[in-house]
């Protein structure tokens, strides 16, 4: 098999020899360094439920966005001049990345958000490396999105909306603000017609690979974000 069982250390093997389906290796566990080292690889992982090992991926393309590529419709810019949403940062990572967990999705019996997922992730948000954007309504949460930063690169992870755009709004802002501190690329992982429409591409993994390799270069922005 081109992937291998993870065992022990945080090294991964690379991700040029996935399978078809971009899996690189399997096993292990959510420990944040091992995490940190998988994103830097141009890996992350993508749980199949609590009791199956660990699944790590890296497919081929990657859907990505560069910030300077941001298209924003004209519909959705004027309710964000609108200022229908007060948009923060890392104010309520917790609540963000369970209310994602939460969400109903076709064609999926559960969630790949596990719990284990989520203790990880917010234990890489006390680290200063997990951020939430997100849309706020009349003192509500109402939508938002999570990811992990490392150098200038952001790898997106997961959203929720409970108002008509509150998501995308959030999303716009926090990619307007990743451009202002220079971020050269945000990782979609895979193709969406959501994520197409506000400019992301599919690249191939050799070019992905290329230009995480680059931005890993940059100093890490620790968090909180404001």
């Amino acid at each position: 098999m081109p992937f291998r069982r993870l065992i022990q250390g945080f090294a991964f093997p690379d991700p040029r020899g996935a399978d078809a389906a971009g899996l690189v290796a399997y096993g292990g566990d959510l420990h944040p360094h091992r995490v940190l080292a998988a994103y830097a690889r141009g890996i992350f992982p993508w749980p199949y439920d609590e009791t199956t090992p660990l699944l790590w991926f890296s497919p081929d393309p990657r859907m990505v966005l560069r910030p300077a590529d941001l298209h924003v419709s004209k519909s959705l810019q004027k309710l964000i001049a609108k200022h229908t949403f007060e948009i923060r940062f890392d104010s309520a990572f917790d609540e963000v990345i369970r209310r994602c967990a939460a969400v109903r999705r076709p064609g999926q019996p559960g969630t790949w958000i596990t719990g284990e997922m989520i203790r990880a992730y917010g234990t890489l948000h006390e680290m200063g490396f997990a951020h939430s954007a997100e849309a706020w309504q009349e003192g509500r949460l109402v939508g938002g999105l999570y990811g992990v930063s490392l150098g200038a690169a952001f790898f997106g992870e997961s959203m929720f909306t409970e108002r008509p755009n509150a998501s995308k709004a959030a999303f716009v802002h926090l990619v307007r603000q990743l451009r202002a501190w220079d971020c050269h690329l945000v990782d979609c992982q895979v193709y969406t017609e959501h994520l197409a429409r506000f400019g992301a591409a599919p690249w191939p993994r050799a070019r992905f690979l290329d230009a995480l390799a680059h931005a890993l270069a940059a100093p890490t922005r620790p968090g909180p974000w404001r």
